[in-house]
């Protein structure tokens, strides 16, 4: 039923009480933020896939933002997290930002990067592996070579891991020689290389000439 307007009510008063009842009964939604949320959650974004501390007035230059604003929200982020007791941190540091975990679970960190993953290597990191293991003292160039694929960050994942560690340089190219480490023999259950396994029957007739092929 629509509600009667009293006698002598203005036009204008009419239409003004009208749309005020409506704004009353479905007030108009708040337009979304283009600060705050939106950068915060682009900071973030950027910051977990670094791998050195990025300059503030590069992010502002990425992000198209002032860069004191820039520079405000990642001093909020570093505080909000200490504040909530994350298990990573924001810092400050060579000019840059950069998430690290935190101090306190250092150690947590340590035996997942020295245990708790050792049963989830990669594919390429167990091949590259292998080569270590068989030919060793082996450079990373020989490595590619057997592989076929350039495996510098395998080999870099493995010597974080303690299981390859360096064994000196070649006297020629003066390349960095690699071995597998006591802490491989022991994660294999090994008492010596002498242990591994023969390769020769896991390996195709032609492997020399293939090896020879590569290089």
């Amino acid at each position: 039923m629509t509600e009667a307007v009293p006698a002598g009510t203005p036009a204008g008063e009419t239409a003004g009480a009208v749309t005020g009842a409506a704004e009353a009964a479905d007030p108009p939604a708040t337009p979304p933020a283009q600060d705050g949320p939106g950068l915060r959650a682009h900071l973030e974004a950027i910051l977990l896939v670094v791998d050195e501390p990025v300059a503030e007035v590069t992010l502002a230059q990425v992000l198209e933002r002032p860069v004191p604003e820039v520079a405000a929200v990642l001093r909020e982020l570093s505080a909000e997290y200490t504040a909530d007791g994350r298990g990573f941190d924001l810092r400050e540091v060579a000019g840059g930002w950069r998430f690290y975990t935190r101090a306190e679970c250092a150690s947590s960190v340590e035996r997942f990067v020295r245990d708790g993953q050792q049963a989830r290597l990669t594919q390429a990191a167990l091949e590259t592996l292998a080569v270590v293991a068989y030919r060793q003292p082996v450079s990373r160039a020989r490595v590619a070579a057997i592989r076929g694929v350039n495996s510098d960050g395998v080999m870099r994942t493995l010597v974080a891991r303690g299981l390859v560690e360096e064994a000196g340089t070649e006297p020629e190219s003066q390349a960095v020689l690699y071995r597998t480490s006591s802490y491989f023999l022991e994660r294999m259950g090994l008492r010596s290389l002498d242990e591994l396994p023969e390769l020769a029957p896991f390996l195709p007739d032609d492997v020399e000439t293939l090896e020879e092929h590569r290089q």
